[in-house]
């Protein structure tokens, strides 16, 4: 094995998987409660540095880099900028948590508040995914038919129509928020993250949260991921044209 090529092409495998999720992110920009996700790597140790075993390799060696390995992504849960919508239905949590929805039998958590009353009567979400809203006892929030005319909600979740209190938005958080896994549709599934708990976050009835991407700092990381990646993808040109040398000039018997 050529060892430089292999660091070279480590580069070049690493920084593409980076613009990949820097695209990702900007195609997300404009999508309600979307949370940016963090490409990470770490360094790959030797093989006697990862065993803790001494004596066993050439300890000049040793001291050479790995290269890089990818880790997996992270997502960055801060808080995006609330936005004035003016309809009624459309909440934003301000703090710490999460709605809790159901579709079919499968409950994650998203950060879209943007809702609507399904012909049924139940809360639903209004992105065209038909979860249905979780009340703090993590039950679908129904209306009656004919009294779900003038909602509003207020800053702890109470819901009420015509003056009459109906339910209570649950928002819900994690012990491990490190756990949450996207499942795309701006839902997250929660299944390693531990039982969920009531969450510090209150709400702000007719705002939505929008995505925490910064397009201006994601081009920036974009183009530099870019710049990497071209620079690894010709170290490996020129070691590839030292070794045609290598074999065809240097090694050729006159």
């Amino acid at each position: 094995m050529i060892y430089g090529l292999y660091l070279s092409a480590n580069g070049v495998m690493a920084n593409s998987f980076r613009q990949d999720v820097i695209a990702n992110n900007l195609a997300n920009v404009e999508n309600v409660g979307f949370k940016r996700d963090i490409a990470t790597f770490q360094q790959r140790l030797t093989e006697a540095k990862l065993r803790r075993e001494q004596d066993i390799s050439d300890p000049t060696l040793d001291d050479l880099s790995g290269g890089m390995l990818l880790s997996p992504v992270n997502v960055d849960i801060t808080q995006g900028e609330l936005e004035p919508t003016g309809n009624n239905l459309d909440v934003a949590i301000q703090g710490n948590g999460y709605f809790a929805v159901q579709q079919g039998n499968k409950k994650s958590l998203t950060r879209d508040g943007r809702f609507m009353v399904d012909r049924a009567g139940f809360l639903c979400m209004a992105n065209g995914n038909g979860a249905r809203v979780l009340g703090s006892n993590l039950k679908p929030i129904q209306f009656d038919p004919e009294s779900h005319v003038g909602i509003t909600i207020g800053q702890f979740g109470d819901i009420t129509a015509a003056g009459q209190a109906i339910a209570k938005i649950g928002v819900m958080d994690v012990q491990d928020s490190t756990k949450l896994i996207k499942r795309g549709g701006s839902l997250i599934n929660y299944d390693n993250a531990g039982p969920l708990k009531a969450a510090t976050g209150t709400l702000r009835s007719e705002f939505v949260e929008r995505a925490n991407v910064d397009p201006a700092t994601e081009m920036s990381q974009l183009m530099d991921a870019q710049r990497q990646l071209e620079a690894n993808a010709n170290m490996i040109k020129y070691q590839d044209q030292t070794l045609g040398r290598l074999v065809n000039d240097v090694g050729k018997i006159t």
